[in-house]
């Protein structure tokens, strides 16, 4: 295997750093209201020398969600070696992490409606590869966990998966913290039951 140079360690630093400015920045402010100007000060670059590793704000906000994905795809590989685990409990497991990283003010706020964004992510081989991989893995989970009675057969999979990924950009959670009335377990704890056994209660 090849020895990397200095100077490509040195350039997969900087970008390194440059993502990980663009993720706490997205989860912080946005994709609307943060600039590009913004990511570079705070790395402590020029502005032309980030156009070297990235050439618009979307792409920075792609690859602010590659990493997101990567860290999502070790969590649920390491889920997946554990046989103990029933199909629905690595679900949770998965909803709960995702709580925990936004709450962490590491997981990315982007848009729903940006057609612009839309196109950089679709075009982001990276992005769709990762995407696809995750949405596979819980996929195969949902599945399984239907099989089991764990989740209503009626709902279409697809339907179960994309109130699994909303989690990750749930407005509630930011409220709750925001109101300081409640502990961040508590938060998770309270999300995690409405997402997973409803609002109704137990009948007498």
């Amino acid at each position: 295997m090849a020895k990397t140079s200095f100077r490509e360690q040195m350039l997969r630093a900087r970008e390194d750093a440059i993502v990980s400015s663009v993720n706490r920045l997205l989860a912080e402010k946005g994709f609307e209201a943060m600039t590009v100007d913004e990511v570079a000060a705070d790395v402590g670059i020029a502005k032309a020398s980030l156009y070297k590793h990235f050439t618009s704000k979307e792409e920075l906000a792609a690859a602010a969600m590659v990493r997101v994905l990567e860290r999502a795809l070790a969590f649920t590989e390491i889920l997946a070696t554990d046989d103990q685990l029933r199909p629905i409990a690595r679900l949770e497991a998965v909803a709960r992490w995702t709580l925990e990283v936004q709450l962490a003010g590491e997981m990315p706020s982007l848009p729903a409606q940006n057609s612009t964004l839309r196109n950089a992510l679709m075009a982001n081989r990276g992005y769709l590869d990762r995407l696809f991989e995750v949405s596979d893995r819980l996929g195969a989970w949902i599945t399984a966990a239907q099989a089991d009675g764990e989740i209503d057969r009626q709902l279409p999979a697809e339907v179960v998966l994309y109130t699994l990924f909303a989690r990750a950009c749930d407005p509630v959670l930011g409220l709750l913290k925001a109101g300081g009335q409640h502990s961040d377990a508590q938060i998770i704890e309270w999300l995690l039951r409405t997402c997973f056994r409803g609002l109704v209660g137990a009948r007498a």
